[in-house]
């Protein structure tokens, strides 16, 4: 086998500490070689609590080091686009954590570092990489459930505290932002084509500012996905996907468990409650590592990323245009700028 990517992590946030660093270093392809903070004994801490040789004081000193081949960016959303760039400039292939940009502009900058520099650059949205989507969309594609006419996701959580990033709307925090983007990102990938339109519905914390509880329909050329997220309700998700045959329903489609299977169910409606419904059970695993290791062997054998930077711009201009619906009431057009079509 090839020897494995080195990596660095830029930060010492709790998803990199507690969930995708230790799934990371369970891969075949990756190996993390790094942790940097500004603070360097946060990152001492991180690095011996994890077995990582390296800690930095600065991300600088980290992007600096020659070792490092690849970073994961977990930063707080304003920070992804900054310092990504200033990871691409340092020869460094990048996986930064969701959403990419704040903007689309932000989004389009990245394009342009990534022409420039060369390097790797993809949005972390791990859950393209689990086989239960990957086993729900081949389903889709291959027509057991007739023309998808309708996607319907939840997805929520209870989060009030004012000083948490998530709840800080300078930092890019609210629900669309934070956890609306996967149902935006998987409603894309079930059509397989982008929205021609979306309206979207806010309502928002009077002190915080955030958007807490936000609803959108996209409207597809052969059907419509609708949605809601929340940061401030009973925590819950869940995907269901219907088509002129039957539904495919998806138990826990963006925290997959990593530690039992996963389950999806495929149902022909012959029975309303939904109990002749065949399970599709899918084997333990864990999304990170599946998602580092893909990226790692992208670098190694030059394959195909699982998230296009292209197709995340077009995310952003989808989350743009549900903002700019709930301010004017009305259908919005997303908007790619100078994104090829």
């Amino acid at each position: 086998m090839e020897q494995k990517v080195k990596w660095g992590i830029l930060g010492v946030a709790n998803i990199a500490v507690q969930s995708v660093i230790p799934a990371m270093q369970r891969g075949e392809w990756s190996q993390i070689v790094g942790i940097a903070s500004r603070d360097l004994k946060k990152a001492q801490q991180a690095a011996e609590q994890l077995g990582i040789p390296k800690a930095y004081g600065s991300y600088e000193d980290l992007l600096a080091d020659p070792e490092v081949e690849a970073i994961y960016n977990p930063l707080p959303n304003h920070l992804h686009v900054p310092w990504s760039i200033k990871a691409a400039e340092a020869g460094k292939h990048v996986l930064c954590e969701k959403p990419l940009s704040i903007t689309v502009e932000e989004a389009l900058s990245l394009l342009k570092a990534r022409e420039k520099t060369g390097v790797k650059i993809e949005e972390a949205f791990m859950v393209g990489a689990h086989p239960q989507w990957r086993g729900a969309l081949d389903l889709v594609k291959r027509g057991r459930i007739g023309e998808v006419k309708s996607v319907l996701g939840y997805f929520s959580y209870d989060l009030r505290d004012p000083k948490n990033i998530r709840n800080i709307l300078d930092f890019g925090g609210g629900a669309l932002m934070d956890i609306g983007c996967y149902l935006v990102y998987t409603s894309r990938l079930i059509f397989g084509v982008e929205p021609s339109r979306v309206l979207g519905l806010i309502e928002a914390d009077p002190e915080m500012r955030t958007d807490v509880v936000t609803s959108g329909i996209l409207h597809f050329p052969s059907g419509h996905s609708v949605f809601t997220c929340s940061t401030q309700l009973c925590p819950y998700q869940r995907v269901q996907i219907l088509g002129n045959k039957g539904r495919i329903e998806i138990e826990v489609p963006f925290n997959a468990p990593s530690d039992k299977p996963c389950r999806i169910f495929v149902d022909d409606g012959k029975d309303i409650s939904g109990r002749s419904a065949e399970v599709v059970e899918f084997a333990t695993c864990d999304q990170y590592t599946i998602q580092g290791d893909l990226f790692s062997k992208s670098i190694r054998q030059g394959t195909e990323l699982t998230v296009p930077l292209e197709g995340s711009i077009r995310n952003m201009a989808v989350i743009e245009a549900l903002f700019r619906s709930a301010k004017t009431g009305r259908w919005e057009t997303p908007i790619t700028g100078t994104l090829k079509a």
